[in-house]
């Protein structure tokens, strides 16, 4: 059975951008482009669309109706953050499954964009209709189990909740290849992702996961040593603990909070992490369809 390194997998969006370094910069920008004109549509948002992140935001369960308002007032919002999505992972799909042709480093806006935006959005309909069959299922268990008492419920419950948890991970392992054999192929493959990944399950897991523990220590790395040079800079000009926490936690967002020096590193330093972000994010799986798709003709991508 063909398979892959999961740790191979894992390491490769770092990989990627340790070797393409002007790939990187040219991502780390786009990113900071969409950072400021996200906050431009921020600030001059109206009050419908404020009123609809705030919902959307607040604590505590919202209501269902209101939900669909909201979404349906920041829908332009939503399809242009899922746009981005899509073309950063369709760079790093290309530097994996053609390398040739770097222009744009690798970002576009076009067919493969599209589909994978489609492929994205039928994922969302089929996991909110399983995620509803499988809480279904789960409340019928635990009316079953009432029958017996409430500690059998709590039991069945719990065990029916673990379960429901481990079936959704499954499934989502198994169908993670999809956005990049749509890409490769050139049309939708909605379902052609479980025959590849059969007997794959434990590598892609193992993958992702390792690839998930190494963003968040890069992550928690950066942002400690990040808060410690701006509080020494603070603490240099007279300032305090709280009025950097205040610069960095603005309540409203105006574009008077985006005018601090260290507002303006911390964008910069985000930009730089949400172009890894995506590369190492989308890395795996298009390593692990390459080797799946053709073992032996899946050297690995040299730099530029």
């Amino acid at each position: 059975m063909a398979g892959f390194s999961p740790s191979d997998a894992a390491l490769e969006g770092f990989r990627l951008t340790r070797e393409r370094p002007k790939a990187l910069l040219a991502w780390t920008l786009f990113a900071l482009l969409i950072s400021v004109a996200g906050a431009v549509i921020t600030i001059n948002m109206p009050a419908d669309g404020r009123a609809a992140l705030q919902s959307l935001e607040a604590d505590g369960a919202i209501d269902p109706g209101a939900l669909m308002q909201a979404l349906l007032v920041l829908s332009p919002l939503l399809v242009f953050g899922l746009s981005v999505q899509c073309m950063m992972a369709a760079a790093v799909y290309r530097i994996l499954l053609r390398p040739v042709g770097d222009r744009f480093s690798y970002l576009r806006f076009g067919g493969d964009e599209l589909r994978l935006m489609g492929l994205t959005l039928i994922y969302l309909v089929l996991a909110v209709f399983l995620i509803a069959i499988v809480q279904l299922g789960v409340a019928l268990l635990g009316l079953l189990a009432s029958i017996a008492g409430e500690a059998a419920t709590t039991f069945v419950l719990a065990v029916a909740e673990l379960f429901s948890l481990g079936l959704l991970i499954f499934v989502g392992i198994r169908m993670s290849l999809a956005p990049v054999i749509t890409f490769d192929r050139g049309k939708l493959a909605v379902f052609e992702s479980w025959a590849m990944t059969r007997g794959q399950f434990w590598r892609l897991g193992g993958a992702y996961l390792l690839a998930v523990c190494c963003l968040v220590v890069l992550a928690v790395v950066t942002l400690v040593v990040f808060f410690c040079l701006s509080l020494a800079a603070m603490m240099a000009t007279g300032g305090e603990v709280a009025d950097l926490v205040a610069i960095l936690r603005a309540r409203e967002v105006t574009a008077s909070s985006y005018a601090s020096p260290f507002m303006i590193a911390y964008v910069l330093i985000g930009s730089l992490f949400t172009a890894m972000y995506y590369a190492v994010l989308a890395a795996p799986g298009a390593f692990a369809y390459r080797a799946l798709k053709d073992p032996s003709t899946s050297p690995p991508a040299t730099a530029a």
